[in-house]
């Protein structure tokens, strides 16, 4: 059959077909219309972008990232090895040294010392909300952006929220701890409905919003703290203060950033403001509360339970590892009644996971292929429309670079003698990134363009893509 790109004439010249547009008078084996669709389909069907001079994409999966997430890298070629566990850092040092990509959790720790050995890596996906598990400072110095996914789970900790909530009114762990060891108590002092009482919400982003909904679905007035000002969803009402909502809240549930800010922002003082016979729930990271004063205040009965997801040190696999070894408080909250612990499951269900997954793996994807940075966290967001399949002999530069003066010059005048079809440049702190497309340019033009940007005193990195 004869290719859409073949039968198309100029429209000066003579000699083009003329369609008619009686169906009797020409019968066209590609009726017009398809015709239509297929040449604009060949037109704006994205260019597959491979690295100049760089062997096949090696990508390293840490703990256990969902299958979505695998399969959307594993598609596209890539070499993928996966793993279900983190590893320890001499073992990561040792793995990490040829891969271009390295996907984990939030047990992995991708310190400076670990990624100083990373000589090949482009790109981090933090298959999960934080990030802090990264030092993002030395990856943006050294040209590696950093993708996560912060809202893919905000549901799944919402919903978790809701349940500690009432189980912990209605003191439900104890009862099933008792019961499993077969005494029965029936009892309904000091077990509350949770309709008619205070949430107190500290951090009023995704899950507190989302939070914000399904409680006051179930009878409960919301109050909520954030640093800046937010307009409330429903019936809500936001406090100028911290210590304003402590004093008002019966259920207090904490959704804030690891900060140093927030580092210890609920410790003695603020179990002094908190209503007696308040619960509290932290979902969030295990610094934000001091666990020792947590402690005194529920032993005082200040506090009347308590729900932990996360804590100060977490074991870097499963197993019998939440023992005074890793916090000297351990045994201490262990001993308590009516706190609910679990092993940081909050974003832990089937279809958060998979959210993230292809989230995250996406977010790589486009990263490694096109270059486009939208969604980073520690490099300038850019994005450009991809290369087509009209535009064969193009390439697209991209410079990471330090954000220093002149450096827009020195990179034009390398580029010159080339037709650049388009340009973008952002910067963030003391990085900067750009990415061109220039036409056609040929391997031995590639080439001198990439020596030449290397050259500069500026670079960070330099990839060319075609």
């Amino acid at each position: 059959m004869t290719t859409p790109r073949e039968i198309a004439q100029p429209t000066g010249d003579k000699t083009a077909v003329q369609f008619s547009v009686s169906p009797s008078t020409f019968q066209s084996p590609i009726s017009s219309s398809s015709f239509m669709a297929s040449a604009l389909a060949h037109r704006s069907a994205p260019k597959q972008l491979k690295p100049f001079n760089t062997e096949d994409i090696k990508i390293l999966l840490l703990e256990n990232v969902n299958q979505t997430g695998q399969e959307i890298l594993r598609v596209q070629g890539y070499q993928v090895e996966f793993l279900k566990t983190s590893l320890p850092e001499d073992q990561l040092i040792e793995k990490i040294k040829d891969v271009h990509v390295i996907g984990i959790r939030s047990k992995t720790k991708l310190t400076a010392n670990v990624l100083r050995e990373a000589k090949n890596l482009l790109v981090i996906g933090c298959f999960c909300i934080g990030t802090n598990q990264v030092d993002l400072d030395y990856a943006a110095q050294h040209g590696i952006a950093v993708f996560n996914s912060p809202f893919a789970n905000s549901r799944s900790v919402a919903e978790l929220v809701i349940a500690e909530i009432i189980t912990l009114a209605r003191q439900l762990g104890d009862r099933s701890i008792e019961m499993h060891r077969g005494t029965w108590n029936k009892v309904s002092s000091k077990c509350w409905e949770i309709r008619g009482k205070t949430l107190g919400i500290v951090g009023y982003g995704h899950i507190g919003s989302q939070l914000s909904v399904l409680a006051e679905a179930m009878g409960m007035t919301v109050i909520y703290y954030d640093v800046v000002t937010l307009m409330a969803i429903g019936t809500a009402r936001q406090v100028p203060t911290l210590e304003a909502l402590l004093e008002e809240a019966d259920f207090v549930t904490l959704h804030v950033p690891e900060t140093p800010e927030t580092k210890n922002m609920i410790s003695d003082a603020h179990f002094e403001k908190m209503k007696t016979g308040s619960y509290l729930i932290n979902a969030s990271r295990g610094t934000v509360v001091d666990i020792p004063a947590l402690i005194k205040a529920m032993r005082s009965g200040k506090v009347a339970g308590a729900a932990l997801d996360v804590f100060p040190h977490e074991p870097a696999a499963n197993g019998d590892y939440f023992t005074n070894d890793l916090n000297q408080w351990g045994e201490d909250l262990r001993g308590l009644n009516n706190i609910i612990l679990t092993p940081h499951i909050g974003g832990s269900t089937e279809e958060a996971q998979r959210a993230i997954g292809a989230e995250v793996a996406d977010a790589l994807v486009r990263y490694i292929n096109q270059g486009v940075t939208t969604g980073s966290v520690n490099v300038p967001e850019v994005t450009m429309r991809s290369l087509t399949l009209d535009e064969p002999n193009h390439a697209r530069v991209i410079y990471i670079h330090r954000n220093v003066p002149g450096v827009l010059r020195k990179v034009n005048e390398i580029l010159a003698e080339h037709n650049v079809d388009k340009q973008i440049s952002d910067s963030k702190g003391d990085i900067a990134y750009l990415m061109a497309d220039v036409s056609d340019v040929k391997q031995e033009d590639i080439k001198n363009i990439r020596d030449s940007l290397d050259s500069l005193s500026s670079r960070i990195l330099t990839r060319i893509l075609y």
